[in-house]
């Protein structure tokens, strides 16, 4: 029995052992006790994923797929396997430290990642495959094409290191474009103390005119008379660090 890969769901199967061992061996498996494998189809990676004798989950929605994983991994018993990652409680469900890995389907890639962001006091690392260029764009620095408000939202809590890129032929069926692998590891910056919503306010904004000044793109909100003359005002969303962003909220919550 073998799954067939469904196009709705954005499925392609990873076929090649060698880089699914190479992305289960990118997780640390360090300060948590439980690991979230999303989207596993037929287990590539959730094999090597067992091999750690971490307690691990798994969130699938295809319903072949979780017949077959039941078949197949006896370890995975019923309250192991979750249903749609995306309307999951994490920290209700887990009360506790939880690591997310995954080859992750390409049309909810983004979602996935400002889901994490949602849940970051819950999920320390995560360990994913998306389409290359969602890999580039949470790891991308600023005043380049690439940065924008996935990778502010994300850099503002999380480490990101852009692993290895996948080839399109390793996958079955193959995809039109490569793949990246990213590791991402909570940071412990404190800086936002409390003003996340403000924060992702204000991102969002800014880069929802990018080619234009802050003191334009965030006419959109109501900008604190103090800060009309501050100078990220004169700047574009992409010439501002994840750090001035933070700061940059941090004045606007005290004005």
């Amino acid at each position: 029995m073998s799954v067939r890969a469904k196009k709705h769901l954005g499925q392609h199967f990873l076929a090649d052992e060698n880089i699914a061992q190479k992305i289960v061996e990118s997780l640390s498996f360090s300060n948590y006790g439980k690991v979230l494998e999303v989207g596993p189809g037929m287990g590539v990676l959730t094999k090597y994923l067992l091999e750690k004798h971490a307690e691990i989950y798994v969130a699938e929605v295809d319903t072949e797929s979780v017949a077959y994983l039941k078949k197949n991994y006896s370890a995975l018993q019923e309250d192991r396997i979750l249903g749609d990652f995306l309307k999951l409680n994490i920290s209700e469900v887990f009360q506790a430290q939880i690591a997310v890995i995954g080859n992750f389907p390409y049309n909810i890639s983004s979602q996935i990642l400002f889901k994490i962001i949602d849940y970051y006091e819950d999920v320390p690392e995560m360990v994913g495959m998306f389409q290359k260029e969602v890999a580039e764009r949470t790891a991308a620095v600023p005043r380049t094409k690439a940065y924008g408000i996935l990778s502010v939202l994300v850099q503002a809590l999380y480490d990101v290191e852009y692993l290895f890129t996948v080839h399109e032929n390793v996958f079955n069926p193959p995809p039109k474009v490569k793949s990246g692998v990213i590791r991402l590891t909570r940071n412990p910056n404190e800086g936002l103390a409390g003003n996340e919503v403000l924060f992702k306010k204000i991102v969002k904004a800014g880069f929802g005119q990018r080619r234009k000044k802050l003191s334009n793109s965030l006419k959109v909100l109501e900008i604190p008379e103090a800060l009309l003359t501050h100078e990220f005002m004169e700047k574009r969303a992409e010439e501002l660090s994840i750090q001035d962003f933070i700061s940059f909220t941090n004045a606007w919550k005290n004005a």
